[in-house]
């Protein structure tokens, strides 16, 4: 074993005459590093790596919204490589970070995460939350510098920058948010005063993770061989306006069939509030498709979007995993902000031209409405667009 290079000022000591490296990023204090796991590896050793510095980053928005935040993790790394980044988040938010090597601690919201912020320290808070529990959090931390929004004692939301104060105005004002054309990855970037270059998602999913989503397309007759078209029907609870017709996924399914035969197959996709729906779609679109069922961990989920050649989706937690993924995705929009979704040149958005796009309402009078005027003709072509482009890579 190689002798340590780092000063005992880093260390603290044992009964047994052994170091601590309590500051480097692999020590955990609770149970082993991974380095002792993997090699036996004491703390003098050659995987140390001193934080000089601790983040905190909050972030309690929906699961797409957790994974789309992701992007900012590379370029916080190349900003600030000597810090180490601790992450809050729902627990269904928690399997979305698994692995994530920019990330090296996970603290689910609720109890425990109080009890953390009240016992510790960090260098930066970052909260990129606007809503009130998430920036209540980033005002009781303690930390040298708040970035975001902090909760104050009028109990408003306060952002700690010009930049945040914008995004801000956007969520409070329909119009100044229908008017913007920044990406969000751009707009966060602005918050956190670093450039955008280097963004991209991160979810690391695990070479079981996917070879047991392989085999449960396997099972079901997936042919690898073949074209792969993922469709995930649903929208999400939150934004039930987002949801293009059922009518509409079942002649898209048919006229796909009809254009490319059994060079084709098509992967439905979905969540627990797809279930009754992907059912419906399944008996009336008259050939066999591969359902994968509704009842898939976010994490199995993303392992079957990868298996998937193109994926169809509105502005989902489906179309997150894709683009995570690194595949080609079709996504339709509507009452939610097209510019906002960064493709990274990962596939085309599908929406019809109205003024009142990125409304942000649940329901609409209008008849027909922004979904009612995205033919199956407008998204069979993109489709297609983007299964070309596969052939030509």
């Amino acid at each position: 074993m190689r002798k340590s290079r780092h000063s005992p000022m880093h260390l603290g000591g044992c009964a047994e005459g052994r170091k601590i490296a309590y500051d480097c990023r692999f020590f955990l204090g609770d149970r082993p590093c991974v380095w002792h796991k993997k090699e036996g590896a004491l703390c003098e050793c050659e995987h140390y790596s001193p934080l000089r510095a601790r983040h905190l980053m909050i972030k309690l928005d929906a699961m797409g919204d957790v994974l789309r935040t992701t992007c900012l993790l590379p370029v916080m790394a190349r900003a600030w490589p000597e810090a180490g980044v601790t992450w809050i988040t729902r627990p269904e938010s928690v399997p979305l970070l698994e692995n994530n090597p920019y990330v090296m601690e996970v603290i689910p919201y609720g109890p425990d995460a109080v009890l953390h912020l009240l016992a510790r320290r960090f260098s930066k808070v970052i909260n990129l939350d606007a809503g009130k529990v998430a920036s209540a959090l980033a005002a009781l931390a303690r930390a040298d510098e708040r970035i975001g929004y902090v909760l104050g004692e009028g109990g408003y939301v306060h952002a700690t920058n010009p930049e945040a104060q914008t995004w801000l105005q956007l969520g409070i004002w329909d119009d100044l948010k229908r008017a913007n054309q920044r990406t969000y990855q751009e707009i966060m970037c602005s918050i956190l005063g670093l450039p955008q270059e280097g963004a991209r998602y991160v979810l690391e999913l695990t070479n079981q993770e996917v070879e047991q989503a392989r085999s449960h397309l396997l099972r079901l007759g997936f042919d690898p061989q073949r074209i792969a078209i993922g469709i995930h029907p649903g929208a999400g609870a939150r934004w039930a306006q987002k949801q293009w017709g059922e009518r509409n996924f079942v002649t898209l399914m048919q006229e796909l069939r009809g254009e490319l035969g059994d060079r084709a197959q098509i992967i439905l996709l979905g969540g627990p509030s797809e279930e009754e729906l992907n059912e419906r779609i399944v008996q009336a679109v008259g050939f066999s498709v591969i359902d994968t069922g509704c009842r898939n961990s976010v994490r199995h989920l993303a392992g079957l979007i990868k298996c998937c050649s193109v994926v169809l989706s509105a502005d989902s937690l489906a179309m997150h995993l894709a683009l995570a993924t690194g595949r080609r995705a079709v996504v339709l929009f509507g009452p939610t902000s097209h510019a906002e979704i960064e493709l990274f040149g990962l596939g085309e958005k599908v929406f019809a031209e109205m003024k009142c796009l990125a409304c942000y309402n649940n329901s609409c009078q209008k008849s027909p409405n922004c979904m009612d005027l995205i033919s199956v003709g407008m998204v069979k072509a993109a489709v297609l667009r983007q299964l070309d482009l596969i052939v030509k890579e």
